[in-house]
C-alpha cells in the first residue's frame, strides 16, 4: 500500500518482497499476483484492485 496508485517493476517487486536475490524470478511474481488476485476476489481477465501494466509491472489500485 505505501506505493498504491504508482506502477511497480516486474524486477523491483520480487527485489522489495524477497531481496536482491530474487529480481530475476519474475515467474514467481506472477503465480503470486494471481494468487493475491485469487484471495481478493479480483478477476485477472478484468482486473480492479491489481491492474497489470504490461511489459512494465504492476499498480495497486487504493479505494477512495
Amino acid at each position: 500500500m505505501q506505493r498504491a496508485g504508482k506502477v511497480v517493476t516486474q524486477r523491483q517487486l520480487p527485489e522489495d518482497v524477497w531481496g536482491p536475490a530474487h529480481v530475476e524470478d519474475t515467474q514467481y511474481l506472477h503465480v503470486y499476483v494471481g494468487q493475491l488476485r485469487q484471495k481478493l476476489g479480483d478477476d485477472a481477465t478484468h482486473p480492479v484492485l491489481i491492474l497489470t501494466e504490461p511489459g512494465v509491472g504492476y499498480r495497486l489500485v487504493s479505494e477512495a
